[in-house]
């Protein structure tokens, strides 16, 4: 049992960390009201914008490119969400059609960057990714070191820890009861003086950076280069998570390790008697799938920030 744990524990926390980093972020965005359909588009960018980085400055910073690599990708991915915040929040688009148009545009944006600068549909490899370790000390604890703290991602532990910052950012702290208000009742937040534009294109923000920085600690860790296909579908299901979640910090992370657990199944299976059996193309679908029974369940009983999606027009009721 212990050697079954010992595989698959490292493994799920291996896949949940960028989906946790990107859920963080739509949390961010739907507790402030705007929807962000777009978190694809921003993993997309900050996947290029990782993987570009690193293999233009792996030699000026040898082995802290891959987390200086982070912070390009997070500022890439804040900008990049500024189309939306401004789509959405200034000119009232309809967030939906924002979102999409963002996800399609960085897409889009990222293969040809890739091919001009590349001469090819995908990037070189990265000479500098994210690689496991083992945490000194804590591997060494009876039973549960070998199997949460020896041959790990550090970026894992690292979306945990940025999971229980969006708890405390948003439930306790002055800005985050400002950021909920202005999702939940816009107008009332407005007469009490809180600029509700301006808390939007914040939450906006926060989720582009996190959303950048989950698609590069999936592109530096998982994949380690750029193509078309390196981001499918990673957005959408952290997306499924801020849901599954309930707009929830913790409920966010904790539905991120479950898709975790999903995309995990293909890896770990041959270690696994019980999947053995079954024929690899039903575990590579599992997450979707995986996906789609836990909307289903749960989504009717998740309630949204009440002005999630509905554009502010100051003076209108």
């Amino acid at each position: 049992m212990l050697h079954i744990l010992d595989s698959i524990i490292p493994t799920v926390l291996f896949f949940s960390a960028p989906l946790i980093f990107t859920a963080l972020g739509g949390v961010f965005s739907e507790r402030s009201g705007v929807v962000n359909i777009g978190l694809e588009g921003l993993m997309v960018i900050g996947a290029f914008t990782g993987i570009v980085f690193n293999l233009t400055f792996a030699d000026v910073f040898g082995a802290w490119t891959p987390w200086i690599s982070l912070v390009a990708a997070m500022i890439a991915g804040a900008i990049f969400s500024i189309i939306h915040a401004v789509a959405s929040v200034s000119f009232y688009a309809d967030q939906t059609v924002s979102g999409v148009a963002i996800n399609m545009l960085a897409l889009g944006l990222g293969i040809y960057l890739t091919k001009i600068w590349y001469g090819k549909g995908q990037t070189d490899m990265v000479a500098e990714p994210f690689n496991s370790t083992t945490i000194p000390f804590l591997s060494k604890i009876p039973i549960i070191g070998p199997i949460f703290f020896d041959g790990v991602y550090i970026t894992s532990y690292i979306a945990i820890i940025f999971a229980f910052i969006a708890w405390y950012v948003l439930y306790k702290t002055t800005f985050g009861l400002r950021l909920r208000a202005v999702g939940e009742h816009p107008m009332a937040a407005d007469t009490n003086g809180i600029n509700v534009s301006r808390m939007r294109y914040i939450a906006v923000i926060i989720s582009g950076a996190l959303g950048g920085l989950g698609g590069s600690v999936f592109a530096l860790t998982i994949v380690s280069n750029f193509s078309h296909s390196t981001i499918v579908g990673q957005g959408f299901m952290a997306l499924a998570a801020v849901i599954f979640g309930k707009w929830h910090p913790l409920g966010a992370m904790g539905a991120a390790l479950f898709f975790g657990f999903a995309q995990s199944l293909s890896i770990v299976s041959s270690g696994i008697p019980v999947l053995g059996d079954i024929p690899q193309i039903y575990l590579l679908i599992a997450p979707y799938v995986l996906t789609i029974l836990a909307l289903a369940g749960f989504i009717g009983r998740a309630e949204a920030p009440k002005a999630s999606g509905v554009p502010y027009i100051k003076g209108s009721r």
